[in-house]
């Protein structure tokens, strides 16, 4: 509708998220006449619509659709994903107002909000390439510039696939890939590892949704819980969210490097239990958003405090390349609950693996894999059943998955081309992960723990009480607040840490690691200075 204007704004209480409204012209005339309305943007229009209820904002046309906002299915209306909330919205809004022309106290938005690899600038590993590239045009497994390995596994592939990548596959992937993904398994943990407990899909958050649907049952009248850290990943608060299953938070211990304290999972648990039936946790090693990888002993731990308490176990594991700190190792949900022996090794376990991250960063890929072990065979039967409506996941995410369980091995063509670029990924990371840390440990209010793994910081931030305050007259939560003006001031895009989850009257925010060496260099510098002015403003 042309007469209409799309606003899009966020509104905070404790919360991020977006509302989507549209206003008539004669609206749109009031607001202009009434000086309301002089600047479109988010910031412009953030406090007179605020105050406008929702249904004076809806326009009446909308009212008679089938599907309008009050009948929208609520657990939809309340999920949030600060990943991609109103602030990397606004980002988005200044990167093309700069495309236009439109003069900034900087020339371009740095999208430290998500772990996107390549977008920061990570080089494709050309192993990858070379096999992915083969299978979608197999005419290149004449070319002589691709190396004989590289075409092996391109062909061993495309004859697993009938031909082409272009056909649909079994809903769990293909069988050729799930045996390679379980040899993966058992070199990494030393442990049989079955193929047909292992389920490809797209990219681990498709998997992590499509095992939280089989939580979706409420029982004497109770609805199931879900334990996940807080801070977490908001896939796992937004999922929940949207399938109605209770959010049970546990927090980490930041004073411990964001450790799991088996003190906290007992009080998380007995608090909840009266609104809810407990049945998954959630364990993000190594942590995003917080950079820790767990010790063996912190696995055990959460193991026993499984067991005792019925829990199924949810291991994300995408970031097990993703390992820094000296002393800091990764070991999987898996080897551990094995090594611990009986009656631990028959729990049950699911662990989630990507190649969206570690050295590879083939998000835009969406390949996955899902080990499930020691699962109920009448419930693994319904849940291959649910896995079976989404057809079966990309076939070129399952290849690209094929080439990180597969890898180039010793004395073949590959190999020393793609250990020695899978290591300068990896050393890189490693650089940037200590230069963002001692940067913020070098501000004003700043604290930050090592990064030990994965790819994001996680500092704490000490604000001016004039700057809460302030954000009280914006209705913005603090931490929400200093990162909107850190990027109309900077360009730089970070997520706040109430996206995330924090202990209350805690500020945090969530960096990434990606940015190249002298880009990261300089966006820490604006960082410095904006955060500097900011203090002097509000002190």
């Amino acid at each position: 509708m042309s007469n209409n204007i799309r606003l899009v704004f966020p509104f905070v209480n404790g919360r991020n998220g977006v509302r989507v409204r549209r206003f008539s012209s004669a609206s749109q005339a009031t607001l202009e006449k009434s000086g309301d309305c002089q600047n479109k943007s988010v910031a412009a229009v953030r406090g007179t619509f605020r105050r406008m209820p929702v249904r004076t904002m809806a326009a009446s046309a909308h009212e008679n659709r089938c599907l309008n906002y009050d009948n929208l299915n609520p657990n939809v209306k309340i999920m949030e994903y600060a990943v991609r909330g109103p602030i990397v919205i606004r980002a988005t809004q200044i990167a093309k107002e700069l495309q236009q022309g439109v003069k900034k106290p900087f020339t371009e938005v740095i999208t430290a909000n998500i772990g996107d690899c390549h977008a920061m600038g990570q080089v494709p590993i050309t192993f990858i390439r070379q096999v992915l590239s083969s299978v979608l045009y197999p005419p290149l497994l004449d070319d002589p510039s691709i190396p004989d390995d590289a075409k092996q596994r391109a062909r061993d592939i495309l004859k697993a696939a009938r031909g082409s990548v272009g056909c649909y596959t079994d809903s769990t992937g293909l069988e050729l890939i799930r045996r390679h993904v379980a040899e993966f398994i058992e070199r990494r943990d030393g442990y049989p590892s079955d193929w047909q407990n292992i389920l490809l899909c797209g990219g681990a958050s498709d998997g992590i949704k499509n095992f939280l649907k089989l939580f979706i049952c409420t029982v004497n009248g109770k609805p199931p819980g879900v334990m996940i850290p807080i801070p977490q990943y908001p896939l796992y608060s937004a999922s929940l969210a949207e399938m109605g299953i209770t959010q049970i938070g546990y927090y980490l211990n930041e004073a411990k490097n964001w450790a799991l304290d088996g003190a906290e999972l007992e009080r998380a648990l007995e608090e909840n239990k009266k609104c809810c039936i407990p049945k998954c946790i959630v364990v993000i090693n190594p942590g995003n958003p917080t950079g820790q990888v767990l010790t063996k002993e912190n696995i055990q731990e959460i193991i026993k405090f499984a067991h005792k308490h019925s829990l199924f176990i949810l291991a994300d594991e995408v970031y097990q390349h993703n390992v820094y700190a000296e002393g800091s190792e990764f070991f999987s949900f898996k080897k551990v609950l094995m090594e611990m022996g009986e009656p631990y090794s028959s729990m049950e376990l699911v662990s989630f693996m990507s190649c969206s991250k570690g050295y590879m960063g083939e998000c835009g890929l969406r390949g996955g894999y899902a080990e499930v072990i020691n699962m109920c065979p009448q419930v693994k039967v319904n849940y291959l059943k649910s896995v079976s409506a989404m057809l079966c996941s990309t076939v070129i995410g399952q290849a690209c998955m094929d080439t990180v369980v597969n890898p180039p091995r010793k004395g073949e063509p590959s190999y020393e081309m793609y250990m020695k670029e899978r290591q300068a990924v990896l050393d890189s990371l490693n650089i940037r992960a200590k230069m963002v840390v001692d940067a913020f440990n070098s501000f004003e209010g700043f604290s930050c723990n090592p990064v030990q793994g994965a790819m994001y910081a996680f500092p704490r931030i000490t604000l001016p009480p004039k700057a809460i305050e302030a954000a009280k007259k914006a209705n913005q939560h603090p931490d929400v607040f200093y990162a909107f003006q850190l990027l109309e001031r900077t360009g730089i895009c970070i997520v706040p840490g109430s996206g995330f989850g924090q202990q209350p009257g805690t500020f945090h925010f969530r960096t990434t690691i990606l940015p190249q060496p002298e880009k990261l260099k300089a966006m820490l510098e604006k960082f410095r200075n904006f955060h500097l002015e900011f203090v002097e403003e509000y002190k």
